[in-house]
């Protein structure tokens, strides 16, 4: 049922009237905010946004005749934004249990990340993404990978073409590509894919490598995979498969002189990156066990999940391969290459990888924003890569990841400026999920129901 306020713009304005508006008796008001522009990073103050039907309604400057028994929320002094995209998130499968994976989406909401792309596919994310569509679940926007193609599930050309034509026909949204693929069924699988109509990203697999993968037009290429090792010269005479964890054996190897090389092909061939580098900072870190194992937020998973995290970065860091002076040239590499490639493409997308090691769903952004800090793009740079770019990748430019008006209500309402330092993105007031509102008690109240249910696990 609507409450016929009529859109009198002009009327109202020759007569000196308040300007008048048509919404429905579930309309929200966000009063006197300030709006960041995300695309040129100015603020529009003393801003009134109207939500409605899942929707930005309106915005404007003007002040908006509202009842005052609908919802009103005091934007005063606070900054708001559009809600932030994981492009490398994962899904817990059907197995895990409901609680788990309600926990799980509630974890990235309650960071402000609206929408997720999911890089580990399951039949039943194929429900929960119309669910979240259809608002029957409380959940992130949900794009959604295939099963994954590796070495154990496709050793065969015709595995790969039967496993691409069914995984299209599923309604996947894109095929998730691991390591272990061999060179024939690689080719196999991106001929079929291009025929079929549908993208491929995630790892690069040793026997494929980076400039053939680029060559290929990977939708994005996950990790930074490959671009390491893409840095050694052929006359190095390595052993591919000796590359270690992404690369890292080939750290002294690497021919920084090559990068822009490799920036080219990445532009040339319309290829996407999602860094993921909040992994190489705290997973693959010297302090990584001792220290990131007691991160605050690791209470939102259960601890045998954590003990395992503790356990496999451990395993990692501490054998005879691996020395901290080795790690810190690896990441100020690949700081190098995140860096160029975002100068020279424009086609960096936010992702850490969560839940993974030292990485829980929603918390992880925050690192991994400041992992992009770290490798030289500025607070509103890295704010781009995890909102009009990922718009852009899914091609749903204006209707999601930009305050504009008929865009998805997905916003996070902060209480200081993030353009000013990114860190102010952990200062959220509350979260809007395609027009509903979750505040910050709400929030915390669910968070600690999480906590709760942890403790057991």
């Amino acid at each position: 049922m609507k409450i016929h306020f009529y859109l009198l713009f002009l009327l109202a304005a020759c007569a000196g009237e308040q300007p008048k508006f048509d919404f429905s008796e579930k309309a929200i008001l966000i009063e006197n905010v300030n709006v960041v522009d995300v695309r040129d990073g100015s603020i529009g103050t003393a801003t009134n946004v109207l939500i409605d039907s899942g929707k930005i309604a309106l915005i404007s400057s003007a002040q908006i005749d509202f009842p005052e028994d609908q919802l009103t929320i005091n934007g005063t002094g606070k900054y708001l934004l559009p809600g932030l995209t994981e492009m490398h998130a994962h899904i817990p499968p059907e197995g895990a249990g409901n609680q788990h994976i309600d926990n799980m989406l509630f974890l990235y909401l309650s960071n402000g990340v609206t929408t997720i792309r999911g890089m580990l596919g399951h039949p039943h994310h194929l429900k929960l993404k119309e669910q979240a569509a259809k608002n029957e679940i409380l959940s992130p926007r949900i794009f959604t990978s295939s099963p994954s193609f590796n070495g154990n599930s496709v050793k065969t050309p015709e595995e790969a073409r039967e496993k691409v034509i069914q995984y299209q026909k599923d309604g996947y949204d894109f095929l998730k590509i691991h390591p272990g693929v061999k060179l024939n069924v690689f080719e196999e699988l991106v001929k079929t894919a291009n025929k079929v109509g549908i993208d491929y990203a995630g790892h690069v697999p040793v026997d494929v490598g980076i400039r053939k993968a680029l060559m290929s037009q990977y939708a994005t290429i996950d990790h930074t995979d490959g671009y390491l090792e893409g840095l050694v010269a052929e006359n190095k005479g390595v052993a591919p498969n000796e590359n270690g964890f992404f690369g890292y054996n080939f750290t002294d190897l690497a021919d920084t002189t090559l990068i822009d090389e490799l920036v080219q092909l990445t532009r040339e061939n319309n290829v996407w990156v999602v860094p993921t580098q909040s992994l190489f900072d705290r997973w693959f870190s010297p302090e990584g066990a001792s220290i990131h194992g007691n991160d605050p937020e690791m209470k939102y998973m259960p601890r045998s999940t954590v003990e395992k995290w503790i356990t496999s970065s451990k395993s990692l860091t501490e054998n005879e391969n691996y020395n901290a002076q080795q790690w810190k040239k690896f990441n100020e590499i690949r700081n190098s290459v995140i860096k160029k490639l975002h100068k020279g493409t424009n086609k960096l997308l936010l992702g850490s990888d969560a839940p993974q090691v030292f990485n829980v769903p929603g918390f992880s952004i925050h690192h991994e924003m400041q992992g992009m800090i770290n490798a030289g793009l500025t607070p509103l740079e890295a704010i781009q890569i995890g909102t009009i770019n990922p718009a852009e990748f899914f091609q749903m430019s204006g209707q999601f990841g930009e305050i504009i008006q008929e865009a998805s209500a997905d916003l996070m309402l902060l209480s200081a400026n993030p353009i000013e330092d990114i860190t102010n993105l952990k200062e959220l007031d509350g979260v809007f999920v395609r027009g509903r509102w979750l505040n910050r008690e709400s929030i915390n109240e669910k968070l600690k129901e999480i906590a709760n249910y942890s403790v057991d696990k």
